[in-house]
């Protein structure tokens, strides 16, 4: 990158790549920031260091056309984009000390003028305390900076589409800041841009996945009632469905990834007496997770009664959901993790189609996987499980509807 980028982007994963490599592609100089060397240096070679369709292409093309460079250091810029992650701390608090570092990082580099948003998902407020943060160290630029929050709303597999074509919700810290930040999305975004403030905006981003957590843990809860009633739960939703103004989602073994599994905690953490639903709703989906490992070990104990001998047991995926990479907040990895603590000379197969390796786990082809074993536990539903013939002398449990 020859010229001075236009846009400072702070963290290179899930998001901030894909929305890099999207602002790029319009003819905007980027220069990504990642405390990753390993990570800058791939980017650079025109390389992605995750899995998310077409973003290999959007990225050697960006990087090859001179828009989009890597760098462990900002630089100065018109533009700075704060996207990195939010953990938490202790019991479920959310934990904005990475937010802080980042904003921290471009303080020395701001100057009149200058766009500072954050899409990091945070808890209501925290636009605010940068904002604070920002002019205490140069109070010189105080009301001089356009200071906003816009949080992402993608679905992992689908990204570079949704970064597109998906509405946005842009709240700033006035009015004049909002309309700045609006315009800066207008250059790469074909989706409407909602205009609020930056608490509104914050709180929207919980709220979304909150919603999505309290109707996937009613689903979650009738597949327990239907597994003591004896009725199979698939059926059951479907046949609910067919009423006009009921839509029932589909249970799983828990709720995974870094937004659903995580933004309700964000609410509970600020609001605990107000939020009993949504913290029920967490409660939960954690503890359909728990059931699967549970369901799994009392399964493997019935087989070794009846058969005389220790069965082996296929467990299949370890992402949060179907046909992505991403292990971050997994139920599936949780439950295989638990069942493998309760392990007795059993002979195990760990499958996930979508990576090579695993630090913990050995991993197994789905197909030989699924050859040997006795008991078959489908914990995520990857387009190459829901294509596999299953001999009818196998266990097989379905916790997330693979053949539902």
């Amino acid at each position: 990158m020859n010229t001075k980028p236009d846009v400072v982007m702070i963290g290179l994963g899930y998001i901030g790549l894909p929305t890099a490599a999207l602002i790029a592609q319009n003819r905007i100089c980027v220069l990504g920031v990642d405390i990753n060397p390993k990570v800058v240096n791939t980017i650079n070679e025109g390389k992605i260091h995750i899995v998310e369709p077409e973003l290999d292409k959007a990225v050697e093309k960006a990087v090859n056309e001179g828009y989009l460079k890597a760098s462990v250091k900002p630089v100065e810029a018109n533009t700075y984009l704060i996207v990195v992650p939010t953990p938490f701390k202790g019991k479920n608090e959310p934990d904005i000390s990475f937010v802080e570092s980042a904003t921290k990082a471009i303080i020395p580099l701001l100057k009149e003028n200058d766009l500072y948003i954050i899409e990091s998902t945070s808890p209501v407020g925290t636009t605010e305390k940068m904002m604070t943060l920002i002019y205490s160290e140069r109070p010189e630029l105080e009301n001089k900076l356009d200071i906003a929050y816009c949080p992402e709303r993608v679905l992992p597999g689908n990204v570079m589409y949704e970064l597109v074509h998906n509405d946005r919700v842009i709240g700033g810290i006035n009015e004049r800041s909002t309309d700045k930040a609006v315009k800066f999305y207008h250059q790469f975004v074909k989706g409407d841009l909602h205009k609020t403030n930056a608490r509104t905006a914050e709180m929207c981003k919980l709220v979304e996945n909150s919603s999505r957590d309290v109707q996937i843990a009613f689903a979650n809860e009738l597949s327990l009632i239907c597994d003591k009633a004896d009725i199979n739960v698939w059926e059951l939703i479907q046949l609910a469905n067919k009423h006009p103004r009921v839509n029932i989602l589909q249970p799983g073994c828990g709720v995974g990834g870094h937004c659903i599994a995580v933004d309700p905690y964000f609410i509970v953490a600020d609001y605990p007496m107000e939020s009993q639903i949504i913290g029920k709703a967490r409660e939960i989906n954690n503890y359909k997770s728990f059931w699967c490992a549970e369901k799994v070990q009392n399964t493997k104990l019935q087989f070794e009664l009846q058969h005389g001998r220790k069965p082996r047991i296929a467990i299949m995926g370890l992402a949060f959901k179907p046909n992505i990479d991403d292990l971050r907040e997994s139920p599936a990895k949780y439950i295989a993790q638990k069942v493998l603590q309760n392990a007795n000379n059993e002979e195990y197969y760990i499958v996930e189609p979508n990576i090579n390796e695993h630090k913990v786990f050995k991993l197994t082809h789905y197909q030989e996987a699924a050859k040997k074993a006795d008991i078959i536990v489908f914990l995520v539903a990857h387009d190459e499980f829901t294509k596999l013939e299953l001999d009818k002398d196998k266990v097989v449990l379905d916790f997330c509807g693979t053949f539902s």
